[in-house]
């Protein structure tokens, strides 16, 4: 298992991958949509970074960190292939955007996540995230806001 910066050849997986988690529990939003056509335009070219979890070349998971205009970074788009759950891979890539925070100097992560995914909450929990009161989203499903300090 490897976790590699995105290229451009990730795009589809990047993609496909965030539609698979979001289509099973929620409705594809807007904002989803644009940003999933376009990471290098939406994410990369305005500073932020995506990570990919590869297995022999094959894409299994993604994270993307958007810069904030605070000087934070919201974690966002994580995801792990269904076969991957629970192999540790969600926190290799939490730590990965720690790691990657810190080296871009950011104050803070931020999150935005939904009171229904009790696997993803436990797992930001365990990584020193906590919640924050109301915040405004563009996204509907969201219902939980988080932040670790760092």
């Amino acid at each position: 298992m490897e976790i590699v910066d995105f290229r451009p050849e990730h795009a589809e997986a990047f993609r496909t991958l965030n539609e698979a988690w979001i289509s099973k529990h929620f409705v594809l939003e807007a904002k989803d949509r644009e940003v999933l056509e376009d990471p290098q335009g939406k994410i990369l070219a305005n500073g932020g970074r995506i990570f990919m979890a590869l297995e022999g070349g094959r894409p299994v998971g993604c994270v993307a960190l958007l810069k904030m205009n605070d000087g934070g970074y919201e974690v966002a788009k994580m995801t792990v292939a269904e076969e991957m759950r629970g192999s540790g891979l969600g926190r290799q890539l939490m730590e990965r955007c720690i790691e990657a925070g810190r080296a871009l100097g950011a104050a803070r992560l931020y999150l935005e996540t939904n009171s229904g995914l009790g696997p993803a909450l436990s797992l930001y929990k365990a990584m020193g995230f906590r919640e924050l009161t109301g915040c405004d989203t563009e996204y509907a499903r969201c219902d939980v806001w988080m932040e670790r300090p760092l």
